[in-house]
């Protein structure tokens, strides 16, 4: 089994929600620019990187449409990587770096680039008084 190792990182600003200089961009577009630099970091040829696993605590919302694949694409990686999106709410994006690790260890990809984003400024608060109405009844107690 050969081993996993992170060769490069990159991140954006953290920035407040509903302010700032991020605050309307899409976390597509911010987690594209980071992915460009941890690639050009890594110094590898993007044609090894094999997929892109994102972590996305809203990906129903507006960083949804598999936004692992969103982001290999504006990363300017080839279009034969695959992509896929990861929810794990606040652990998401730990989540899809374990899970490329694994694809790396136990699968036999070359090279895998995953992260985590979110742009919680694009993203409307929920309703809160709509719980699912069976749990409601069955399961009170959660």
């Amino acid at each position: 089994m050969k081993d996993a190792v992170i060769v490069s990182t990159a991140r954006t600003a953290i920035g407040k929600a509903y302010r700032g200089a991020f605050n309307m961009t899409h976390g597509v577009t911010i987690a594209g620019h980071a992915a460009t630099h941890a690639v050009s970091r890594a110094g590898i040829d993007p044609a090894l990187i094999e997929d892109s696993v994102w972590g996305c605590a809203l990906p129903e919302n507006v960083t949804g449409g598999n936004a692992g694949r969103q982001v290999a694409i504006r990363a300017g990686l080839p279009v034969s990587v695959a992509g896929t999106t990861v929810n794990r709410f606040c652990a998401s994006g730990l989540q899809a770096i374990a899970q490329g690790a694994h694809m790396i260890r136990a699968e036999g990809a070359r090279a895998i680039l995953a992260g985590g984003v979110e742009s919680i400024s694009l993203n409307q608060p929920s309703p809160r008084n709509a719980p699912e109405p069976w749990i409601v009844e069955h399961k009170p107690a959660l």
